[in-house]
């Protein structure tokens, strides 16, 4: 194009464009991994634009009812448009969420508790073993294709939902939330119970032994034994925690890839 030439070509698209891309971007507000603070703002920015540039092409030949509307008009398109994503992100995030609460119970039972450091995900302080737990569970989210089965699922959308029929008025998926967060919270439990066992097993132990032996330091020792069978125990338990977590993880992404596959215009 020429300076000074025709730009209303370009123009027409800049909607259409503008709301995919948000669509998008609504994954890098919860998903894990993407939403992650370690990652600065204006690189997440980059990489939804870059992905929007290559979804749109195909998308708006088939998924884009024109629409004449403003500025101000344009702002409810965006949120409902960014809350496809924002929604899949946050349900996809509950399995890794779970797993640093188990963190934090065990890590909490064994005296983790005053080893507290600054997790730049949540923006919060948080225990050694929650960030574990989180990070591995992070790592079985991308490594079971977690990352893809999210793109794939909102990409999808665009041919149930066309670009700019997305509406806020519709229900939100809340069986699925609450579903998804009770699975979370067993998920959790199954994770923390063994440790949280074996340190309220060996209190009852130390106190006996307390009661039996008064000259005996029980509160130094325990906390030194709570803290390494803790850790054996957690160990012992990684194989089957990766699995838990994995088989959570593929469970979780299968009914949001179900609930968006029920989606419809004007009702998301």
């Amino acid at each position: 194009m020429e300076p000074g030439g025709d730009i209303s070509p370009l123009l027409r698209h800049a909607v259409p464009y503008t709301l995919v891309a948000f669509r998008l971007a609504g994954l890098f507000l919860a998903a894990p991994v993407l939403s992650s603070q370690g990652v600065p703002a204006r690189h997440k920015a980059l990489i939804a634009l870059t992905l929007a540039g290559a979804t749109y092409p195909i998308v708006v030949t088939r998924a884009w009812n024109p629409i004449q509307t403003d500025l101000v008009g344009l702002i409810p398109l965006v949120l409902a448009e960014s809350l496809i994503g924002l929604t899949v992100g946050l349900l996809a995030s509950i399995p890794i969420l779970a797993m640093d609460m188990a963190g934090s119970v065990a890590g909490q039972t064994m005296g983790f508790g005053l080893a507290k450091v600054y997790n730049p995900e949540v923006d919060t302080d948080a225990d050694v073993l929650g960030q574990l737990l989180m990070f591995l569970a992070s790592g079985i989210f991308a490594a079971v294709g977690g990352l893809d089965q999210m793109f794939r699922g909102v990409l999808g959308t665009f041919d149930r939902v066309p670009i700019g029929a997305a509406g806020l008025e519709g229900r939100a998926p809340l069986e699925l939330v609450l579903g998804v967060l009770g699975s979370g919270l067993e998920l959790a439990l199954r994770v923390a119970l063994p440790v949280v066992g074996i340190c309220m097993l060996l209190m009852i132990v130390l106190g006996v032994i307390g009661k039996a032996m008064p000259a005996f330091n029980v509160m130094t020792v325990g906390f030194i034994i709570k803290l390494i069978a803790g850790v054996m125990v957690l160990a012992l338990a990684v194989p089957a925690v990766a699995e838990a977590s994995g088989e959570e993880v593929r469970r979780v992404m299968d009914e949001v890839s179900g609930w968006l596959s029920t989606l419809s215009g004007k009702g998301v």
